[in-house]
């Protein structure tokens, strides 16, 4: 398919932060969001970094319906190939790439296809694999994930609803209430295709693939992502990787856990966050 604009311009792509910053992070949202998912952190990396966020073709917020094809989105690495087409758009090189759930196995690939665009990988909730077998705990079992097509097949806007307060954290409604109209923006049969590939997937052989250094960055409670696939995750990747644990709850610390995500990405970054919110600066 032949796009009458840019990629990055398609996707909704925003550069923020100092123009003098000689380092770039590239926030990567994951399923049913949009790049609103990371208003929280984004001002505060903008003090250090240009900032790049971007919608994925699936997102409601991506005007031209026609870009997500269902064909090309059936795995992870339509996604890569999009990551590194944008990268590559935006002569960007050696970048700090932060992918949240199915966005740090997209990294993890696109990582391995090109290692110059990538610096660090920090991976928040990620997983190869979300279904249990006999010698790995991805913490689901098959029974689960049938339930979850049926459910998006037969009310998706119920199921959003759903899905939302059990990933996220029933006890910040806010937070909650901001994932499900994020949900609720992507069309059904998006959310139901893309659902069989992020859910069916299993990309555990490319882990001891990935040479980039990685942080996999969990919380203390997810019912998506469990600690037992990030020390999975960590003992699999070929390069150097660590594990950070926030004590929370939900699969969304960029929404629910903010400041505490800050300081685990100061951790890795070497820098310490100001908690008092900076204002944001725009670069065109």
């Amino acid at each position: 398919m032949v796009l009458e604009k840019s990629l990055s311009s398609a996707i909704n792509t925003k550069i923020m932060g100092s123009s003098g910053s000689e380092e770039t992070i590239v926030l990567a949202h994951g399923y049913g969001g949009d790049q609103s998912v990371w208003d929280k952190i984004v001002p505060y990396l903008a003090e250090h970094y240009r900032v790049v966020v971007f919608d994925w073709p699936f997102s409601g917020a991506v005007n031209n319906k026609d870009l997500f094809d269902p064909s090309k989105y059936s795995s992870y690495d339509g996604f890569a190939n999009d990551l590194i087409a944008l990268l590559d758009e935006l002569n960007l090189k050696s970048t700090v790439f932060v992918g949240h759930s199915m966005s740090g196995m997209i990294g993890c690939i696109a990582s391995i296809n090109r290692p110059d665009l990538f610096k660090t990988l920090i991976l928040i909730g990620a997983s190869p694999r979300y279904i249990n077998t006999e010698d790995y705990e991805g913490g689901l079992e098959m029974s689960d994930i049938t339930q979850i097509i049926s459910a998006i097949e037969s009310n998706y806007h119920n199921w959003a609803a759903n899905f939302a307060s059990l990933a996220v954290d029933a006890n910040d409604p806010l937070s909650v209430d901001k994932f499900v109209k994020c949900l609720r923006r992507m069309r059904p049969e998006v959310a139901l295709a893309l659902a069989k590939t992020v859910f069916y997937s299993d990309q555990r052989d490319v882990l001891d693939r990935v040479s980039t250094p990685c942080t996999i960055i969990n919380t203390s409670s997810d019912i998506v992502a469990p600690n037992s696939v990030a020390f999975y995750m960590q003992k699999k990747i070929k390069g150097k990787s660590t594990v950070e644990i926030i004590n929370t709850n939900g699969h969304f610390p960029q929404l629910t856990a903010h400041l505490e995500l800050l300081d685990v990405l100061g951790k890795v970054l070497g820098l310490k966050f100001n908690h008092q919110d900076p204002d944001i600066v725009g670069v065109n």
